[in-house]
């Protein structure tokens, strides 16, 4: 059973990860209109943002250890299938119905002497 000391850690990790990539995207020109958007029990999404004319759906993962594996590993078919539910519900909750889409992932390697950031455009 995890403990509330190691959820808060995982949480400020995620926060802070969050930061990193929302300032390396407004860095590449993105606007942020939204960070943890939640559409009811189904999920979350990290960041939504603008890309000029495109809407972008962004997942952020991190990593601090090598033992589980590589982040992008983290996004599984079921992870992905709730970020598509979610982004729906943005759609909708927005009314936005005319707009190109899609989805980025940004993952964040603590593993570096520096945090390493690899930004998957059009990753789903």
């Amino acid at each position: 059973m995890e403990s509330n000391n190691s959820k808060q850690n995982t949480r400020q990790k995620g926060k802070e990860s969050e930061t990193l990539a929302i300032k390396y995207l407004e860095e590449k020109g993105f606007i942020i209109i939204k960070q943890n958007f939640t559409f009811g029990r189904i999920g979350e999404i990290d960041i939504v943002a603008e890309d000029g004319a495109t809407l972008v759906f962004v997942e952020v993962k991190s990593t601090k250890t090598t033992l589980y594996g590589n982040p992008l590993e983290y996004i599984t078919p079921k992870k992905q299938a709730n970020l598509r539910r979610v982004a729906e519900g943005y759609l909708y909750v927005n009314k936005i119905n005319d707009k190109p889409c899609r989805f980025d992932v940004i993952t964040i390697d603590y593993t570096k002497k520096e945090p390493e950031i690899l930004h998957l455009i059009q990753a789903m």
